[in-house]
């Protein structure tokens, strides 16, 4: 029988569970059941040119937040994305979106803002967290070390991953001796 080495073996698993995290996300609830969520997986040069965005953002902004998950997402063997398509109403007249009615928010003209475009329907918001959480969830089932960052979901909406997606967030993942999402300078 042959030796599977740690290095390589240790890469499948985090793969593996990273299609895990895509099937949490796919099956957490849903408002009225309407799935509006969209998920992929980053490596590779694809993960390199969101850390190099990352850190372009930091430099433009001043924001040392940016560089610092820049770092972590480079330190990280893949990233899952999750994304939602917020621009669509759910149709019960709320108003958390800042509208009376659904059919005002669904006319009104979708402005783009520093990193994503709004006004979102809270309802398709909550649901991206529900899906961030499930995923997440799964990702520390299986002991994989992750943490849901904002600014790699800044970073994919400039780059047009997702391009239907109005608001993304990322969930870097790694298997490390160490938890390097945690250990680490705030800010």
């Amino acid at each position: 029988m042959p030796i599977l080495d740690s290095q390589s073996s240790e890469l499948e698993g985090l793969l593996h569970a990273t299609r895990l995290m895509l099937v949490s996300a796919r099956t957490a609830p849903k408002s009225g059941g309407v799935d509006d969520i969209l998920t992929e997986i980053i490596l590779g040069k694809e993960k390199e040119s969101l850390v190099d965005e990352m850190n372009r953002i930091g430099d433009e902004r001043k924001i040392s937040g940016f560089k610092r998950d820049a770092e972590n997402l480079r330190n990280s063997e893949a990233a899952v994305l999750i994304g939602v398509r917020g621009d669509r109403s759910f149709k019960i007249n709320c108003g958390a979106c800042g509208y009376e009615t659904c059919v005002e928010f669904d006319a009104a003209r979708k402005t783009e803002g520093q990193d994503f475009p709004g006004p979102n329907c809270v309802f398709k918001t909550l649901d991206l967290g529900i899906s961030l959480g499930s995923a997440a969830k799964t990702a520390s089932i299986l002991n994989v070390d992750n943490r849901i960052m904002y600014r790699i979901g800044t970073a994919a909406r400039k780059l047009h991953f997702m391009p239907e997606a109005t608001v993304i967030m990322g969930i870097p993942v790694s298997a490390k001796g160490k938890n390097i999402y945690f250990d680490r300078p705030s800010k």
